[in-house]
């Protein structure tokens, strides 16, 4: 079977988090990416740390199934063998500073100029615009901008959260955009030049606590592991740990206390038979919770949420999810080749029931560079005098015989 977007060919000035989890997505589901990268160490991921047998750990996530170029853009060699590139591509992505693509001609208006049925995407921290464009946008500055870091914490401390929420929702959004670009290229011959902008992002994703501020003019608290609008929902106690509850009906609650904590009385207690109640009493509906869990073991009380069908979960550290039963279970782990060693990589979330996700390998800097430079139409003499010159940069072939061996 085919992979849904075999066929097409997408090109990335990318580096960092957003711009590249775009391309992964779309290189999982069969496209061709082309990764041009800089010469003097390439995406700035790759040097985050050197975690993964020698190479970084973000770079290792979001970078499976490309092909590495590594030019020099300063120099016009560099440049027109890129813009060859693009002018056989369906799609070119970048995330550079603000005005750096232009600057490049690889702006929108220039590359759809002769080849309308081009789709660009800019991805930025702040969209063109406004009095914040040029500003330097980080994960952590969008996540402050955006209000997400001031919902995000105890009561006492606000945090960031954990992972690049930022970057992983514009992310998300460049993708899911890229794809209606298609659906629409495929139907009516169109192309695209299309926005991502990282604050509007992850602003989308405040979600309910942006309409509470909008509706009732109130800041909505940090609540650690609760939920400001629902009750009981936080971590409570047992004999050896804590498990979390989250009950989000009114039906779930009485199952909850009549089924898993034995005091049926409190199901129909004016101060808890309704959502709206708990949540106004909730010290008092959690101290009664609190109360009952501590007499089991986490194993015993998450046997009876579950039985009973209330939602729970035990709190995971990172070891247990990477042996996490269900994934196992489910065959979710495929093994890919990287740069220095082979490496465990989980499948995407969209699972087709026909053909299996394209897991490719992570590319070493500048892998591709002598094939790409010959595929934009350079002859072998200038491709290996650009290479001679330090124009561009060809790595050694890795060795993959770790993964053909698995």
């Amino acid at each position: 079977m085919s992979h849904p977007l075999d066929g097409v060919t997408v090109v990335a000035l990318e580096q960092a988090v957003a711009a590249p989890l775009a391309t992964r997505s779309l290189a999982d589901l069969g496209a061709r990416v082309i990764k041009v990268e800089r010469m003097d160490g390439g995406d700035l991921a790759r040097g985050y740390d050197h975690v993964v047998h020698g190479t970084g750990a973000h770079f290792v996530w979001l970078n499976r199934g490309k092909e590495s170029l590594a030019v020099d853009l300063k120099s016009q060699s560099g440049r027109d063998a890129v813009h060859r590139l693009i002018d056989h591509a369906d799609v070119f992505i970048q995330n550079l500073a603000p005005g750096a693509a232009e600057r490049l001609g690889l702006g929108s208006a220039d590359l759809r100029a002769n080849r309308p049925e081009l789709i660009v995407v800019d991805l930025s921290g702040y969209g063109t615009g406004g009095p914040l464009e040029h500003r330097k946008a980080y994960d952590m500055l969008i996540q402050a901008e955006a209000g997400l870091i001031s919902i995000t914490g105890t009561a006492d401390t606000a945090v960031k959260t954990g992972i690049p929420t930022a970057d992983i929702a514009s992310g998300m959004y460049c993708a899911q955009s890229i794809l209606a670009a298609l659906l629409r290229r495929w139907r009516t011959g169109e192309g695209a030049s299309i926005e991502v902008s990282m604050l509007e992002a992850t602003v989308e994703w405040l979600g309910h606590a942006m309409y509470t501020q909008m509706h009732t003019g109130s800041q909505p608290p940090r609540m650690g592991l609760s939920h400001s609008s629902i009750a009981p929902y936080d971590a409570f106690p047992t004999s050896d740990g804590e498990v979390l509850i989250g009950v989000q009906s009114d039906s779930g609650w009485r199952a909850l206390v009549t089924d898993v904590l034995g005091v049926p009385e409190l199901a129909d207690d004016p101060r808890f038979v309704t959502n709206v109640q708990r949540v106004r009493h909730r010290p008092e509906c959690d101290a009664l919770v609190a109360a009952r869990t501590i007499r089991w073991s986490t194993a015993e009380l998450d046997a009876r949420l579950a039985a009973a069908g209330i939602p729970a979960a035990q709190v995971k550290g990172l070891a247990q999810v990477v042996d996490h039963v269900q994934l196992r279970a489910r065959d979710r782990w495929r093994t890919v080749a990287a740069e220095h060693a082979a490496v465990e990589a989980l499948l995407p979330p969209i699972t087709f029931a026909d053909v299996e996700a394209r897991m490719g390998d992570v590319p070493a800097l500048g892998q591709h560079t002598r094939a790409l430079l010959l595929e934009s139409g350079m002859d072998t003499v200038t491709a290996n005098s650009l290479l001679a010159r330090g124009h561009a940069f060809q790595a050694a072939e890795p060795d993959r015989s770790d993964v053909l061996s698995t």
